[in-house]
């Protein structure tokens, strides 16, 4: 997820950012930031799952070929 490139103190200021803009968005309740960040996460999770079982079914019918190396 980082970058060797990147300064610590720059992804830190990022992540603040991202944070307080999560809690600007649901108007300084963080109940409600919680909340949406949960139910963000579930739906990447299902998203990621659904994602996995294509790329399975592709696999299986031939369209990926392994990694040789």
């Amino acid at each position: 997820m980082s970058s060797s490139s990147q300064p610590k103190s720059e992804e830190n200021g990022e992540l603040e950012a991202a944070v307080d803009q999560a809690i600007s968005v649901c108007g300084g309740d963080m109940r409600a930031t919680i909340r949406a960040l949960i139910v963000a996460n579930e739906y990447l999770e299902s998203e990621v799952g659904e994602l996995m079982k294509a790329v399975s079914h592709a696999y299986a019918r031939g369209r990926f070929n392994s990694y040789s190396g």
